[in-house]
């Protein structure tokens, strides 16, 4: 049984060192061939949580043969109990969180309208400047025309009326006072 624990940690070492060091590689090269395994209903399934639970598996059980006197088939429970356990805290506590926090910063131009943004490069009254508007957690550039036909200096806040053809066009944002 000792032979077959080491077998399992050795494997699970393996893969861990073959997907940090060439992960990206045989992702490209495989073509999402394992992509069946990350779908909705087996999230579980992820390489990570089987792979972790295989190299704890192992480890646990190659530790408790040579250093407890348990019999094997204890040993085998105990370590199949631990490696389980280990997988299902590395699933709820990494891959989960991990999936949840995954961002996209793409946008539509649609979703710039009625975003405030400054000038950044001043913008004539019939001409374009440049504003930056915040969207997401970044920061984007973004051509603009006065929507009033009114210049707009360098540093004014503005807000976004409509869009057309790629170019915001922005009047400028007058707070109310109270």
């Amino acid at each position: 049984m000792l032979e077959l624990y080491w077998g399992l940690l050795i494997t699970g070492v393996l893969f861990a060192l073959v997907t940090v060091v060439f992960g990206d590689v045989l992702s490209n090269a495989m073509h999402g061939m394992f992509d069946f395994m990350s779908g909705d209903t087996h999230h579980w399934l992820q390489p990570m949580v089987l792979f972790s639970g295989i190299t704890v598996l192992g480890g646990t059980g190659a530790m408790l043969t040579k250093y407890t006197e348990m019999m094997p088939s204890a040993v085998l429970v105990l370590s199949l109990l631990v490696a389980v356990g280990t997988a299902v805290v590395i699933f709820y506590f990494y891959v989960k969180p991990m999936q949840a926090s995954e961002n996209s910063v793409a946008f539509s131009m649609q979703d710039l309208v009625g975003r405030m943004g400054e000038v950044s490069v001043p913008i004539p009254a019939r001409g374009c400047g440049e504003v930056l508007v915040r969207i997401g957690g970044s920061v984007t550039n973004q051509i603009a025309q006065s929507f009033d036909g009114v210049p707009v200096e360098a540093g004014c806040r503005v807000v976004t009326v409509e869009v057309k053809e790629g170019t915001l066009l922005v009047t400028r944002w007058e707070e109310e006072s109270k």
